[in-house]
Parts: structure tokens; sequence; C-alpha cells
């Protein structure tokens, strides 16, 4: 087994949040997003990137996954010396990165871990999880998550089940829940309606969480936000405690802040806003 993080328990240390994922030169998602929700939720931002980009608000031109033994090499430096007390993990670019990734945060057992099942990118070409990688999600890294966050299009990879309403949407959850994460929170900004309603499940309960559809321009990097969002506040409030109540204070706070990032959303050029700018 890994060593755990250094003096990750130290009150005095600030908390840190691995963020895990792919490099938008742009700055509207990947693991510069990441950054910017993680120290909203008042934590200190180190990143491992997974995988290169070309992109831009404009849209996804390529993606080049980084090899497995840089990517935890990075990881490993960051846990051995830092008070890491919560991982993040978003676009993974292949199914080696997720199996490697997967195995290393089995070692850190005590370390919440919030997955964004993110494949493919807001616009453009390319994909940010190979196919292979999704079966490799599905079997390695959900059963070791303790929450993953999945809009409607990847529910319905990962579970294997079509969901076009609420009612859907909780059974798909369910599902999920059944492959091994100890919480899901589904999506449902794919979903119609008035209301954007996500749907959060564990083992002993669900609850929907909405709000009001916001009528803004298209954003770019709204999954990463919300997960870093999630993974930041349970480190900085909620350093050992990954049980189901832990989780769902920090995904109804960082529900709210989001929500707020979404309709002050930021135009930096380009065709999409950004949120936390």
């Amino acid at each position: 087994m890994a060593p755990q993080s250094a003096n990750r328990h130290d009150a005095s240390l600030v908390a840190c949040v691995l963020a895990i994922g792919g490099l938008d030169p742009g700055g509207g998602a990947g693991i510069l997003a990441d950054a910017r929700a993680i120290a909203r939720a008042g934590g200190f931002a180190c990143a491992a990137c997974s995988l290169l980009t070309v992109q831009s608000t404009s849209g996804m031109q390529s993606a080049k996954a980084v090899s497995e033994a840089e990517l935890i090499a990075a990881c490993t430096e960051v846990l051995k010396h830092q008070s890491v007390r919560a991982i993040k993990i978003g676009a993974l670019g292949s199914h080696e990165n997720a199996h490697a990734v997967g195995n290393f945060i089995a070692a850190y057992p005590t370390i919440p871990v919030v997955v964004d099942t993110v494949m493919m990118p807001t616009r453009g070409r390319g994909r940010l999880l190979d196919e292979r990688g999704v079966s490799v999600m599905r079997e390695t890294l959900m059963p070791r998550a303790t929450l993953i966050t999945v809009n409607v299009p990847e529910a319905e990879v990962l579970s294997g089940r079509r969901v076009t309403c609420l009612d859907e949407g909780h059974e798909a959850a369910k599902v999920l829940l059944a492959r091994g994460a100890r919480a899901v929170l589904l999506k449902g900004g794919h979903l119609p309606g008035d209301q954007a309603v996500d749907i959060f499940v564990t083992q002993s309960h669900a609850i929907e969480l909405s709000a009001p559809r916001l009528a803004v321009p298209a954003t770019h990097g709204g999954g990463c936000v919300l997960a870093s969002l999630i993974a930041g506040y349970l480190a900085v409030h909620a350093t050992t405690d990954t049980e189901p109540s832990a989780v769902e204070r920090a995904v109804q706070w960082a529900k709210k802040v989001h929500h707020t990032a979404i309709a002050e959303a930021s135009s930096v050029g380009g065709d999409l806003r950004v949120l936390l700018a």
C-alpha cells in the first residue's frame, strides 16, 4: 500500500485537493477550472495532468493522453508531501490511465474521491476518455468513488438505461449505486422542464435538488466546476468523514454556488462562457 499523505490531518495545514484531469489551454474546463472551484471552496488546488488538449472556448480540436507512468508519478509526489484531503477525478484520456488511477486511489481509502465521469467535450472533436476506458471506469473507478457525478448521456452509457425523465434518472442512479459507487449525483440539465433537477442517491435515500433553469448563453466546464466544488467542500469541512450525510451537505452547498456561477458566467472570448472567472 502507498504511504498516506504526509501530515494530512494536521489542522494547521491548508486543505489540499488533488485534481486529476485534462489541461484545457483556454482555461474554461479541466484542471484550470478545477483549481478555481477548489479555491472557491476554501481549499488549495493541486493538479496532475492526465491528457493534453488543443482547445479553447470555441471547442476541442484534439486530445492526447499523458502516459500512466507520468500521471501516477505526479499523483504520488503530491500525496507523499502535501495535505491532500480530497481527490477529484475528471477526464483521463485513456483506459490505461483510468486503470492506473483506479488502482492508485485504492491505496488511499480514507481520502474522499469525487469522480466526474466525463467522456466527451462540450463542443468539438475527439474524446476525453477512450471507449475501452468506459468499461474500466465502470469496473475500477466507480466502486472506489465516494461520489460520482454524471450527466444524462453519461448515466445512460454507464448504466445501460435510457434516461428521459426523472423516474428513469432515479432508476439509472440506482444501477450505478449497485455497481459500487457510494453516492451518485445525476445532473438533470439535459432533461426537459422549467426546473433543472439533479438527483442525489445513496444506499439509504434519494433527494432531488431543484433550481430554476437559466436562460443563459452556452457555458464550458460546468461539470468540472461542480465536481471540484464538492471535492473542495469535503476537503475543507469533512476531512475524514465520507459518510453520506457529509457528501450530501457538500453537494447541496456546491449546487447553490454552481447555480450562481452559471448565472454569472463570463465571456473570455470564443463561443462558450466560463464559470468563476
